[in-house]
């Protein structure tokens, strides 16, 4: 029921998703406006289909009906549903009241699934159709598939400019091989890109619920068409059409099968869990000290500690996203307990899950392609990081060219086994600087190769194929996913509270 508090009230409790976080865009998708203005669109096509395959509806009807989409009584909605107790019918009336020729012929053989399934299948999806007067603005695709296609953008531009910078790399957050800051980022771009075609894909096998009825048998419009089957099909198909869908359910109970919104949300939350592993990353490499993300000149970084930079944006898409991994929870167990043809305890769980899940999705975008659009790297610190560390790495380098000088590989394994020991020690006893490569220019024994450490502890020359790792994976797979959204490229992120 639409009972609720005051939603524009300090006094009541507003959701942050829609009061602080989302954007207006995608807020508005899921407002009261775009859903029964959809309601509405949606009772047209099914008059218009209707009319064309017969049935005795007017064109002054039809105008009536079109000439009031946007003229929505919701302080008589709400009226009509705390009479009614029934928020479909409730609608109906209300569209009925202020088109009062075509009101006998509103919702003429549909159930309420009709308009809260196929609208639901709208919503969730992401998806505007090209049919519907209620695009975006400035938005032909799949709002998320936009954002992420920007996200994927912003850090390919990243990861070209820094191909090379090489980067002390990490396995189980102790240091390892190095790398490159570009190489790293990239494994980011992977898992988001595996993300934009599942949400293509989603997209693109979604299917209509179409007209069908109380229990998905037609029953009723067959009735209407005096036992016509192939009207009825027709009239499935062109809904279907004027909808924007390629295709409808064949089989449907009351409603659609609920496991469209577990691989809605099962999408979105293999997003969330690629934004948190970034995120948490820029979070780390914060700590480090080598990367942040942007920090605006007026920010506050802590009430009680000024010199602070906290990775804030980080921490709210790490936030956020954990909230949208969970939400898959909801339709896994709705779809679990949809008793034969259909029953209501899904509607209520639903009407969360969904909204919150895009919601929650945009935010973290947004908020993702502001923090790619800003990053600030520190080579000097990345720098300090690497000379710490590569004396270490660099000692199988030394013991080859000692080899290839005429040493014994075990006499040198030994020798650099003493030196390495003592300069850990006064790295972790003694809190100095990794000095194993002063302790190899002062031992005569290595004299023979003094002239070639310079070279053997060139970092670029430890990082592989990083470079040329990052130049093919942009070239041959990234850049060419993301060409069908070029349009939209240029779009700032507008990062909200």
């Amino acid at each position: 029921m639409a009972a609720g508090g005051d939603h524009g009230s300090p006094d009541s409790y507003r959701s942050p998703l829609a009061s602080r976080y989302a954007s207006p865009e995608m807020c508005f998708v899921f407002s009261d406006r775009y859903k029964f203005r959809t309601w509405r669109q949606l009772w047209l096509w099914l008059a218009e289909a209707e009319q064309t395959l017969g049935l005795p509806i007017t064109d002054e009807q039809i105008q009536e009906m079109k000439s009031n989409l946007d003229n929505i009584d919701f302080k008589m909605a709400a009226e009509e549903e705390k009479r009614l107790r029934h928020d479909v019918m409730a609608h109906v009336h209300t569209f009925g009241h202020c088109c009062p020729k075509a009101a006998g012929i509103i919702h003429l053989g549909a159930t309420s699934c009709y308009v809260g399934d196929n609208t639901g299948l709208i919503l969730s999806s992401g998806v505007i159709m090209a049919h519907c007067s209620l695009r975006l603005p400035g938005s032909g695709n799949s709002v998320s598939i936009s954002q992420l296609a920007r996200v994927i953008s912003r850090l390919a531009d990243f990861a070209k400019e820094r191909a090379s910078l090489p980067t002390l790399g990490f396995t189980h957050f102790q240091p390892a091989q190095l790398t490159t800051v570009g190489k790293r980022c990239c494994l980011w771009i992977q898992d988001l890109c595996m993300d934009l075609q599942n949400l293509k894909r989603v997209r693109d096998d979604l299917r209509f619920r179409g007209v069908k009825g109380t229990t998905g048998t037609q029953a009723s419009f067959l009735q209407l068409f005096e036992g016509d089957d192939h009207k009825v099909e027709q009239l499935d198909k062109m809904v279907t059409d004027k909808a924007g869908f390629k295709r409808a359910f064949i089989i449907t109970g009351q409603t659609y099968t609920r496991k469209v919104d577990i691989e809605v949300l099962s999408v979105l939350a293999s997003l969330g869990a690629s934004v948190h592993k970034i995120c948490t990353d820029i979070r780390l490499l914060a700590n480090l000290k080598e990367m942040e993300e942007p920090f605006e000149k007026q920010q506050i970084g802590s009430s009680a500690m000024p010199y602070k930079r906290n990775p804030m944006r980080s921490e709210r898409c790490c936030s956020l996203a954990r909230h949208l991994m969970t939400l898959v929870m909801d339709p896994l167990q709705t779809a679990s307990v949809q008793w034969f043809e259909r029953t209501l305890d899904d509607s209520a769980n639903r009407r969360i899950c969904l909204a919150e899940a895009f919601l929650t999705a945009d935010t973290i975008l947004n908020t993702l392609q502001n923090i790619s659009e800003g990053l600030v790297v520190y080579p000097k610190v990345i720098e300090r990081r690497i000379r710490q560390e590569l004396p270490f790495m660099a000692t199988e380098n030394i013991i080859m060219a000692m080899v290839k000088a005429g040493g014994s590989r075990q006499d040198c394994h030994e020798k650099i086994r003493v030196l390495s020991q003592q300069a850990a020690s006064v790295v972790k006893q003694e809190g100095g600087d990794n000095d194993l490569i002063e302790r190899i220019q002062a031992d005569a024994y290595f004299s023979p190769i003094h002239s070639q450490l310079d070279h053997l502890l060139d970092p670029s020359s430890f990082t592989g194929r990083a470079s040329q790792q990052v130049q093919r994976f942009l070239e041959e797979e990234v850049y060419p996913l993301l060409k069908p959204y070029e349009s939209v490229m240029k779009v700032k992120a507008e990062l909200c509270l």
